[in-house]
């Protein structure tokens, strides 16, 4: 059974991600955390108590960082995710229950301490929660199994930025915290623009689940209304990227992604901020600022069909 931390902004995606992982076969949540991003930290924290509520999660939920590593936040996405973040459908007034004592970095800490070499990170907002962890206590990277980051991009099928030419939003908003997360003693893969723009569920297939899936399946289906809309309104397309959930898939079957190896920097300032470069272990050179950094796994090509014939089944079959 893999044990799972969610460190999350949600976020429509978010929420598709969430549910994808609970009826994932062999996971087991043992934590939410929640970060600033697609809401402020107050949203995004109440929004994943009320999925955990909706969706029959018996996790914690810590509340984590509410600005950047540099002290500050981006506006939220109100535009891609409505103003609740959720596609402003109508929640209840208040989630079933609190968020836990602990702030998030503090709770990552204290359970990877307490499942040493057991815990995987799935991390689809920004790095900072992860960052503050290390800050906090370095001595923990050695001892997490997995980090699965949702985000980047390096070039691969055209794919280079959703906020910039260059840089992607999880990256872009806390470029700092990336850069050190990336740098760290601790096994991560990370599923970048790259793939997750690759992968388009259609519209059609949203339908599906919701007229199929169980109630959790309609929730997904009236969320998304309002991220359809934006993808429409913005790329043209009858579906949506398939973001947060594709790391939820590289964590059930790796094989479906294509691989490569090395270490990875983020650009922290300039008209480049928050791109990711990575070196390939192939080149023999290593410039200096690469240098002395662990090798990181990132995706440059996914399957696309067996990713949503998976999702798809995973989310039907088990409602």
């Amino acid at each position: 059974m893999k044990k799972v931390i969610f460190d999350t902004d949600p976020g429509i995606d978010d929420a598709m991600a969430l549910l994808f992982l609970k009826k994932a076969p062999d996971v087991e949540i043992v934590g939410v955390t929640t970060c600033f991003g697609n809401g402020t930290i107050e949203t995004t924290t109440r929004n994943a108590l009320h999925l955990c509520d909706i969706f029959g999660i018996d996790a914690p939920v810590a509340k984590g960082a509410s600005v950047a590593l540099h002290g500050r936040a981006d506006p939220p996405a109100d535009h891609v995710h409505g103003n609740n973040c959720l596609g402003d459908v109508t929640l209840p007034v208040e989630p079933m229950k609190a968020a836990h004592y602990l702030p998030a970095d503090a709770f990552i800490v204290d359970m990877v301490r307490c499942y040493p070499h057991q815990i995987t990170i799935v991390a689809v907002a920004r790095m900072t929660n992860l960052a503050l962890a290390l800050r906090r206590d370095p001595g923990i990277a050695p001892l997490v199994k997995d980090i699965i980051v949702m985000g980047g991009a390096f070039g691969f099928h055209g794919h280079s930025g959703n906020v910039s030419p260059v840089a992607e939003a999880n990256i872009s908003g806390d470029p700092l915290a990336a850069d050190e997360v990336f740098g760290a003693d601790w096994p991560v893969t990370i599923v970048g623009l790259d793939v997750t723009e690759k992968t388009v569920m259609p519209t059609e297939l949203i339908d599906r689940i919701a007229e199929h899936g169980d109630a959790t399946g309609k929730f997904i289906g009236n969320i998304s209304r309002f991220y359809l809309d934006f993808h429409r309104d913005t790329e043209g397309m009858d579906g949506m990227f398939l973001h947060d959930s594709s790391a939820v898939a590289y964590l059930m079957d790796p094989s479906l992604f294509t691989t490569r190896r090395g270490p990875v920097r983020v650009v922290c300032d300039g008209i480049a901020v928050g791109q990711t470069i990575q070196k390939s272990d192939r080149k023999r050179i290593t410039p200096a600022a690469w240098q002395n950094r662990p090798s990181q796994t990132i995706c440059t090509d996914v399957d696309s069909q067996r990713l949503l014939d998976l999702h798809y089944e995973v989310v039907i079959a088990r409602s």
